[in-house]
């Protein structure tokens, strides 16, 4: 039984949809995703995405580094890795090189607006070109040979033509495809349709395939995922922006909320320790500036901190300026 197939019945039997956490670059790294799997775990996690041209083509040092993006810890299982690409051939090679690592799935990465993605005629730029988008869905599917592969995509490119781009993708039979409910002109800059999810749905039962379909966009929290998923249809739902500086999300039990200023505070510290001692050759600190924005906000002093810690350069120094800020 593929990973996917294990999560559904898993979700059937406590009467609930899938919940997942979306992959996004510089964010959910391999340290948050430590975080986060100790405090809420969702019923799977994605990697960064992350080029197959350059694992494939790369010199080594540059290989080295895009291999730190698909650094993974057991306790973060089911891990899927996400890559993006428009050359079937090195698709299909870094496929392979995803099932080697022993990651759980392989997921597609068939949306990203981002330019220089984009300028490769990968991401969302693959909605233009259904032909070469099931290319590379093959290619993945060989290479990856017996881990389930994945797609993650938006409505459209400049319109919604979800009827014909999903039927498109449905055709190579993926495992799973999460829609992202806007299309890449709309960016994040409207409301995410989940009427479409929806529809995506009912085109995947009218074809009578057994991919699974998951929503995504403006899922705030927990309560929400559920309510969408069931309105929707949907197996399931991805949440993306929620998770910033709110570890325990997917935690049933317990919330931030929950905690004082001091634990979130401690949490704070943890993330930034293992940021630095996962990261802290292939990625820049001021990545953890983003994360303090979110951490530390909700009480007065708030704002004072933050100023603070956004001068900080190091653990260390964050370290001292929260155990003098809990002094004071």
């Amino acid at each position: 039984m593929d990973i996917w197939r294990k999560i559904k019945n898993n979700a059937e039997k406590e009467k609930r949809p899938i919940l997942l956490l979306a992959p996004m670059a510089d964010v959910t790294d391999a340290a948050f995703r430590k975080i986060i799997a100790k405090y809420g775990k969702p019923d799977a996690m994605w990697t960064e995405f992350v080029s197959a041209d350059g694992l494939m083509l790369a010199d080594k040092k540059g290989k080295e580094k895009l291999l730190k993006d698909l650094a993974y810890d057991k306790e973060e299982r089911p891990i899927i890795a996400q890559l993006f690409g428009a050359n079937p051939e090195t698709m299909e090679e870094a496929a392979a090189l995803v099932n080697d690592l022993g990651f759980d799935g392989l997921d597609i990465n068939m949306g990203c607006p981002d330019r220089s993605v984009e300028k490769q005629g990968a991401g969302a730029a693959l909605i233009k070109n259904p032909k070469l988008a099931r290319e590379i869905i093959r290619a993945a599917k060989r290479g990856a040979k017996n881990i389930p592969v994945s797609v993650k995509t938006r409505l459209g490119y400049n319109k919604d033509e979800l009827e014909t781009w999903l039927s498109e993708l449905l055709a190579e039979d993926p495992a799973a495809i999460t829609v992202h409910a806007r299309t890449r002109k709309e960016m994040s800059k409207v409301p995410a349709k989940w009427e479409r999810v929806r529809r995506a749905v009912e085109i995947r039962d009218e074809v009578g395939s057994g991919t699974l379909i998951f929503g995504n966009g403006d899922v705030a929290d927990i309560a929400a995922a559920r309510a969408k998923s069931r309105e929707s249809g949907a197996d399931g739902a991805m949440l993306g922006r929620a998770i910033f500086g709110n570890p325990y999300l997917f935690n049933d039990k317990q919330t931030m909320a929950d905690l004082d200023i001091q634990k979130r505070l401690g949490i704070m510290v943890e993330h930034t320790r293992l940021f630095e001692e996962l990261l802290g050759d292939t990625k820049s600190f001021a990545i953890m500036k983003k994360h303090y924005k979110c951490y530390v906000t909700g009480w007065d002093g708030a704002k004072e901190l933050r100023v603070q810690l956004f001068e900080t350069n190091n653990s260390a120094e964050v370290e001292k300026v929260v155990q003098d800020y809990l002094k004071l």
